[in-house]
């Protein structure tokens, strides 16, 4: 499918918005320091003028507009846009694509703070349906190292908020975020943060090179075993009541797939089988993960 307008590059979105248009409402992060994230250093965070946005949906050809189930706002803080502007956004969407099903965007602590409940619910009712959140981790150390600039207990309750708007949450947190020193420590705290929440999707991603050098400097980076340890550990300690847990970002070893409370028993046991699978090879099991991402 062509479109007469170009994105401000590099453009990341979800895994599961790979089949959405995609309008770029800012450009790059508002919360753009920390220190394990390389995705949005090039650029300097702003909201794009709502009538560029607006030309952009009108430009999209007619005969292509019923095509159009879903919409993705990035860059990575579409939710931190203003709400009048937001608003008259959504509206221009589901005019123009009538058979429109759902927005999702990011939403970073900084922008759910920006956003009361009843600014949460407007949007909710206007297709917003999925908000994307890095919790990285649910111990405050790590997040303290990290920079995210946030407490796990602030962050649980902005996301209570959301959840009370009705939207949709997929939580993220990173294997080896936390180096050997408190790799115990992320992994309980992360489980038991996700257990307070229970949100829709909790997907899991592991720690991996990509213009964040300085921190990989911070921390004892995991091997590749003491990854599948701290992903078992994760796993073995949570109990969330209606989660859909994935663990299939490239930069994972172990992909782990299934429904809580549902499929935990079956997903504890795939991480044990993969644990000890991997330590028969004690080579592959002491090497740190090389994957690397070198292009913006």
């Amino acid at each position: 499918m062509f479109f007469p307008f170009s994105y401000n590059e590099p453009l990341f979105r979800p895994p599961s918005e790979a089949r959405s248009l995609i309008f770029q409402v800012t450009i790059g992060c508002s919360q753009n320091s920390c220190g394990f994230c390389g995705m949005y250093k090039m650029k300097r965070f702003s909201c794009r003028p709502v009538n560029e946005i607006l030309t952009e949906i009108e430009s999209i050809p007619a005969s292509h507009r019923p095509l159009v189930q879903r919409v993705f706002l990035g860059d990575g803080d579409g939710l931190v846009y203003p709400q009048e502007d937001l608003i008259v956004i959504l509206d221009r969407l589901a005019q123009t694509f009538t058979n429109l099903t759902r927005v999702g965007a990011y939403a970073s602590p900084n922008s759910l703070t920006s956003k009361t409940l009843a600014e949460l619910s407007e949007l909710r009712g206007k297709k917003l349906r999925i908000l994307y959140f890095g919790l990285e981790s649910g111990d405050p150390d790590t997040l303290l190292v990290a920079n995210k600039g946030f407490t796990p207990e602030q962050m649980l309750a902005l996301c209570k908020k959301a959840r009370a708007a009705n939207l949709k949450l997929s939580i993220t947190a990173i294997l080896g975020l936390a180096g050997r020193k408190r790799s115990s420590e992320h992994a309980q705290a992360t489980a038991t943060w996700i257990n307070a929440l229970s949100p829709e999707y909790f997907s899991l991603l592991t720690m991996f090179r990509r213009h964040n050098d300085a921190y990989f400097e911070k921390i004892e980076p995991l091997s590749h075993g003491e990854v599948l340890e701290e992903a078992l550990a994760v796993v073995r300690d949570l109990h969330p009541q209606g989660t859909i847990l994935r663990s299939n970002h490239v930069s994972n070893s172990l992909n782990l797939a299934g429904r809580y409370p549902r499929d935990r028993e079956a997903i504890i046991a795939q991480a044990e089988a993969a644990l000890q699978q991997a330590r028969r090879h004690p080579r592959w099991f002491n090497e740190v993960p090389d994957y690397e991402e070198t292009v913006f």
